[in-house]
């Protein structure tokens, strides 16, 4: 049975949409965890046959794309209303309308008041659907991925891609700590800020989360430009400070992030990540140097290590591998993978860790593990193995 607040939020809907304000449609956070029916996004589209609504069907690994008539979609959205889906976020020119479930079923709708045009076009060749959103997105033309016109600059292609995929890997993560109230997060070494406004933008648009998040990055310059936009977002639960990753503390913060800090920085971190209980790690290093720096090779591997670039990426290997393995000993589960395609980013490698209860035997057995890797290298100490006092 269809609810009054469904009621209104589908003819706002359908008046939106016979007028030519309707942006877009988008049905979010399943009811049943299992489901492989991830989302879906529905925008209008301008085919021969005229206007039509473009649903796409997002599953865990793979894309469904129909067209429907206006009066096929009010038929079919009352059932993922009210028994697929628990969030429906509908995007409308100059405001935004939110219909929320609880558990219940019951339903209640929050609009928010936008400066977001209608759709430059409808054209069915021109939709491209996008974890971020473009239109009227404040922070990405601030940032200068966007022009004037809420279109991807040409040279900021790949970084919008990169934005998006960051998002994608990330999601199944954080969807994961639903359950609290409040989730704080700590970007360490947020630099210009792209992804931390990105990883903001997502949880308080998308997700039931409530989102208050910290930006850490010693060049004051960034970190005033960084707050001027967050402010300019309306995005208040987003700060950013001045500061280094050694020494700045965000005390109880549930996620602790830090992408592309060089060499031990990344260390630090994870320590600060570890110390604190974060329930989420994420990072993704680069310039391993401190474990190139005590690598003795043994004579089985001398000769396979003889050219300087395979040593290299022997100790970045090294020092990555045992980074995850250290967080396992600490009780994270860890998986380490490709953060983004080497067309767009060399730095490519992620290290994700989430906080889980290790039975004392695993324990040891990693120490072992550890102790047996390092003498086989050469290793005499790993940098995050003091930062944790092993």
């Amino acid at each position: 049975m269809q609810n009054l607040e469904t009621e209104k939020f589908l003819q706002k809907l359908e008046d939106s949409f016979q007028k030519g304000k309707f942006v877009k449609l988008t049905l979010s956070k399943p009811r049943i965890k299992q489901s492989d029916l991830k989302n879906i996004i529905i925008s209008p589209v301008k085919l021969k046959a005229g206007l039509v609504m473009h649903f796409v069907f997002r599953y865990k690994t793979r894309d469904e794309v129909k067209n429907f008539s206006i009066e096929e979609s009010l038929l079919q959205l009352p059932g993922f209303l009210n028994n697929e889906f628990f969030n429906a976020d509908m995007y409308l020119e100059g405001e935004n309308h939110r219909l929320l479930f609880n558990r219940k079923n019951e339903a209640k709708v929050l609009i928010q008041k936008v400066d977001i045009p209608a759709p430059l076009s409808l054209e069915h060749n021109r939709i491209k659907e996008r974890v971020i959103e473009t239109y009227g997105n404040i922070w990405l033309r601030e940032l200068g991925v966007l022009n004037d016109k809420w279109q991807v600059r040409h040279e900021m292609k790949d970084k919008f891609v990169q934005i998006n995929k960051y998002i994608e890997l990330l999601e199944p993560e954080l969807l994961r700590l639903e359950s609290k109230d409040e989730l704080k997060i700590a970007d360490m070494g947020s630099g210009k800020g792209y992804l931390t406004f990105a990883l903001y933008d997502y949880l308080k648009g998308k997700t039931p989360l409530k989102p208050v998040m910290y930006g850490v990055e010693h060049r004051q310059d960034l970190v005033d430009k960084c707050n001027d936009i967050a402010k300019s977002a309306g995005f208040d639960d987003l700060h950013f400070l001045n500061g280094t990753i050694e020494e700045t503390d965000i005390p109880d913060a549930n996620v602790l992030i830090a992408l592309h800090a060089c060499d031990t920085a990344t260390d630090d971190a994870i320590a600060k990540g570890i110390k604190g209980g974060a329930s989420l790690i994420v990072c993704a290093p680069c310039c391993q140097k401190q474990v190139r720096k005590e690598m003795e090779v043994p004579g089985e591997l001398s000769g396979l290590l003889k050219h300087g670039i395979l040593l290299e990426r022997q100790a970045e290997l090294l020092t990555d591998g045992l980074r995850a393995m250290i967080m396992e000993v600490y009780g994270y589960k860890t998986k380490v993978f490709e953060f983004i395609d080497l067309e767009h980013t060399a730095k490519n490698v992620m290290i994700v860790g989430r906080k889980t209860v290790l039975e004392p035997a695993k324990k040891d057995k990693l120490l072992q593990h550890i102790t047996h890797i390092k003498q086989l290298y050469g290793i005499r100490k790993h940098y995050l193995e003091e930062l944790l006092g092993m």
